[in-house]
């Protein structure tokens, strides 16, 4: 069955099948286009990519860390935002090269030996290295397979490098928890030094105190000591003239017991001798005794000083001086009766009493010697008093120089009390001011210093949402042109038809028209075949793609009607450029503007507006009216040029006469 329409270079009619050619073929370009290329993150599984891992895991504390095994299981196991995953096949280095070499593979990733020693070399005591891994692709890859192979193992390498990085992190946060805690234990160990050095600067004042004290109570005992050596000095004296008399006293009665026993007479000048060497002995006796009790109170005194070397001579001296005052009393009471005796029985003498007076002279005998000894015994004494004088006289100076001593060490201690008191209160700022974290906090911290910026809203195609409104725009760019390279642009019998320009134009574009329309309504309805868009904007898309239909063929009737055939190419070309500057943002800046000018420019635009949030959707509508307006008029110029006849084509049509 065929149409009332003029085929395109051909006078053969046009039949259905045809048309039906013409409708499906935008429907079949933008079917493959989207089947194709349409969310390739869905299909991940059709490609195969080997995993070659090589690391050689590390040791830390005492636990082994196989890091390339985590990043081989991550790879694996893929992500729960990708809803699909490469085909991933453990492999080795001989079986990997190989399967990248015969297809088996169109990718390989290597994970060398040293991975886990890079990645764990943040640790203390090690030397920072960063950790990599290589991929590798067949030469002969397609455009997006090494793209898409780099993603899947960017994002599980990123992945991995965020979990080391919160480890990390989380050790360090707790790190200040806990040197916050030091920091204060030390603070308080400060302050306590600190009162200790007070305490101690206190005690190191009062021993200076107590030095120069005790100094000047040496001081003074040296200069008792110097006193009592002179005392004790002139005390022997004393006892050496009672020692001097107590021995004439003894001669005396001795001389007068020997007349007495001879003759029975004591001479009236021994016996006044007796009486006064009697009262010369009480007067020693007398003075031996007072010395006896000036020595018990140096003894006295002796005991509670700090020499306790002179203390038993000067007991032995005490001791000594009170037997010879006794015995000189004794001695000098048994002369003052022998002396009255005798002088009342100086002629009746006896010997009785010349044996009384041996004995009295015995005694004054033993009291001489015993002065004696007490005089020598003093001078002992004296000579202590002067050493203890000359000990007390360099304890006194030691003491001084202590004294000093104990004045710096105040000073000392005092200096360390106060800078160990700086040093507690810097510790405590130093405590206050280093943050203190939970295990909670410091894992939840770590988490989100480790990974600080994260993206939302970026959709998992390779694409992106302009891929539908490119894809859609390209099928129907081409369908326009497959309309016309069918049908005939303008009218072979413009130039014999009486009918005006503008119908003729318009009877071509009527039956084009139609067939964009239905193309649009069936490229939408196989988008929303694969993309399962919300109805709301599926119908606004809809209508876009039947807009574009119709601008689409008005402008190839145009572009083939003015240059004829060098019009299907200059189609094909603006098909090419939309494809060139859709895909990429990188494009060169001549092309996008170039683009830009073209009726692709508008519908893209359009149809990205009427799935996405982006505007122009008006503007869009707007540019494809004037399009199709322009192009309709190009048209129109473009029949009524080719009514025009010239002779020459009227003699090139007609017969040559015979």
């Amino acid at each position: 069955m065929t149409l009332p329409l003029e085929r395109a270079r051909s006078r053969r009619p046009v039949t259905w099948f045809t048309i039906v050619g013409v409708v499906l073929l935008p429907v079949l370009i933008g079917g493959i286009l989207v089947a194709a290329l349409y969310n390739p993150a869905e299909r991940l599984d059709s490609m195969s990519a080997a995993i070659v891992n090589d690391d050689e895991p590390v040791t830390l504390d005492g636990q082994v860390v196989p890091l390339g095994r985590q990043l081989t299981a991550g790879l694996v196991e893929g992500s729960d935002e990708v809803e699909s995953n490469l085909d991933w096949t453990i492999s080795n280095t001989q079986d990997a090269a190989a399967g990248l070499a015969d297809g088996t593979y169109q990718a390989v990733v290597t994970i060398p030996s040293n991975f886990s020693a890079a990645a764990t070399s943040t640790a203390p005591g090690g030397t920072p290295e960063q950790a990599t891994i290589e991929v590798n692709t067949p030469p002969d890859s397609k455009v997006v397979d090494d793209a898409i192979t780099a993603q899947v193992t960017s994002a599980a390498a990123s992945i991995l490098g965020q979990q080391l990085s919160q480890v990390y992190l989380e050790n360090v946060f707790l790190g200040f928890t806990t040197l916050g805690d030091q920091l204060g234990e030390a603070a308080s160990g400060a302050h306590q030094l600190a009162d200790g050095a007070t305490q101690a600067a206190a005690g190191a004042t009062a021993l200076a105190d107590g030095s120069t004290q005790l100094g000047s109570g040496a001081t003074s005992l040296a200069d008792g000591a110097g006193q009592l050596g002179t005392g004790l000095d002139t005390i022997a004296g004393g006892i050496r003239s009672a020692s001097s008399g107590a021995s004439q006293l003894a001669a005396g009665v001795n001389a007068g017991a020997d007349t007495l026993a001879a003759n029975g007479v004591v001479p009236a000048a021994v016996s006044g001798y007796s009486t006064d060497a009697a009262a010369q002995t009480i007067t020693s006796a007398t003075q031996a005794g007072a010395l006896a009790a000036s020595l018990g109170a140096l003894s006295a005194q002796c005991a509670a000083g700090p020499d306790q070397t002179l203390c038993p001579a000067i007991d032995q001296a005490a001791d000594d001086a009170a037997a010879a005052a006794q015995s000189a009393g004794a001695a000098a009471t048994s002369a003052g009766y022998a002396s009255g005796a005798l002088s009342q029985f100086d002629t009746a003498a006896t010997a009785e009493f010349a044996s009384q007076f041996r004995t009295i002279g015995g005694s004054a005998t033993s009291l001489a010697a015993g002065l004696d000894q007490l005089a020598g015994g003093t001078d002992q004494s004296a000579s202590g008093a002067r050493q203890l004088g000359s000990g007390a006289a360099q304890l006194s100076d030691g003491i001084s120089q202590a004294g000093l001593g104990a004045t710096s060490l105040a000073e000392g201690v005092t200096q360390l009390a106060s800078g160990t008191s700086t040093l507690a209160d810097g510790l405590d700022q130093a405590s206050a001011a280093v943050p203190s974290y939970s295990d909670a906090d410091a894992t939840s911290l770590a988490s989100v210093v480790s990974d600080p910026v994260t993206t939302d809203g970026v959709g998992s195609s390779l694409f992106g949402a302009s891929a539908v409104p490119l894809l859609s725009t390209l099928a129907l760019w081409f369908g326009g042109l497959g309309t016309f390279v069918a049908l005939q642009a303008a009218s072979r019998r413009a130039l014999t038809s009486r009918a005006p320009s503008v119908a003729l134009a318009l009877r071509a574009l009527v039956p084009a028209a139609l067939l964009g329309a239905v193309q649009g309504l069936l490229v939408a309805g196989i988008v929303q075949i694969a993309a399962s868009y919300d109805w709301g904007q599926w119908s606004v898309f809809a209508a876009l793609c039947v807009v574009a239909g119709v601008a689409f063929a008005a402008v190839n009737q145009a572009l083939v009607a003015v240059f004829g055939g060098a019009g299907r190419w200059l189609a094909a070309l603006v098909g090419v450029l939309a494809v060139a500057t859709g895909v990429v943002s990188t494009v060169p800046g001549v092309l996008s503007s170039i683009a830009g000018l073209m009726p692709t420019s508008p519908a893209y635009t359009g149809m990205l507006a009427a799935l996405t949030d982006s505007s122009g959707l008006g503007a869009a509508i707007a540019g494809l009216a004037i399009w199709s307006v322009l192009a309709f008029l190009a048209t129109t110029l473009a029949v009524a040029r080719r009514r025009v006849a010239s002779a020459r084509d009227l003699l090139a049509a007609s017969p040559v006469p015979a």
